[in-house]
């Protein structure tokens, strides 16, 4: 007989996995809506190339460019997602991911050669400045009790322009037979997706107290004694639910700013 508790729990883990999901359908809305701007846009340039090429317009090559550029996709109804990252890092060592934050240094270890994707799109993304000035949006404080962080739209929908491979699936053991869940210790950092393999970008959360959940979250690395400790006070600060109905889930009180992010090689 399945106890309150367990139900609860159970619960709990099939309302993470449908806010996954549904943010994964606003962000192609989105990425649909900007194709078929994106196609307007370059009928728009392509009729003022002609019309410069018949003398209409004067201007600075600038106009050219940008009509070579905005090229409309083949499918508006389903752009094609850029591809990961070039394999720039070293596969056989291990990085460390650090981010100053205003509430406390988070360190993060990584081996890249258990999630080579993984430790390569961070590294590119800090890199160019991705997640620096961003905020960790969502904060949940019951199982799964994690700080999500690594969206520069600070909504849960946003992302780079593509997605990665799930890696390093079998880390954490066997999945109960009953609950189909592994158990994410405190401490563990892994990757958001949309409930659907292959889907991670660049949202990843820091679990803050042991937690099960689906084994289909990529693990990627571990935080630091200073930094768990770090988001532990965040979460006991308490959040502000985005919505009524689900009062365990959502902004935290405290917010959190990430100033900078580093990947470096050890």
């Amino acid at each position: 007989m399945v106890s309150n508790e367990q139900r609860r729990k159970q619960l709990a883990r099939e309302k993470f996995a449908r806010q996954q999901q549904r943010r994964e359908g606003a962000r192609r809305k989105v990425r649909q809506r900007n194709a078929v701007i994106a196609s307007s846009l370059a009928a728009v340039l392509a009729a003022g190339a002609v019309a410069a090429a018949a003398g209409a317009f004067s201007g600075d090559d600038k106009s050219s460019d940008s009509a070579a550029e905005a090229t409309p996709t083949p499918t508006p109804s389903a752009p094609k997602p850029k591809p990961e990252p070039k394999m720039a890092i070293d596969k056989k060592a291990k990085y460390t991911m650090s981010l100053k934050t205003n509430q406390g240094d988070l360190t993060i270890a990584m081996d890249a050669a258990k999630t080579p994707h993984t430790v390569n799109s961070f590294k590119h993304l800090a890199d160019k400045g991705f997640f620096d000035d961003t905020k960790c949006h969502r904060l949940v404080a019951m199982n799964p009790f994690v700080l999500q962080c690594g969206d520069p739209e600070g909504t849960g929908m946003g992302g780079p322009e593509y997605t990665i491979p799930d890696e390093n699936l079998g880390s954490l053991g066997t999945p109960d037979k009953k609950k189909g869940t592994v158990k994410y210790p405190a401490g563990t950092v892994a990757m958001a997706n949309t409930g659907q393999p292959h889907t991670g970008g660049s949202q990843f959360f820091i679990v803050y107290k042991d937690s099960e959940l689906p084994p289909s979250y990529t693990p990627f690395g571990t935080v630091d004694e200073a930094g768990l400790k770090a988001v532990r006070k965040i979460a006991e600060g308490g959040l502000t639910p985005a919505n009524p109905q689900y009062p365990d889930d959502g902004a935290p009180k405290k917010t959190v700013a990430i100033s900078k992010a580093t990947v470096e090689k050890d």
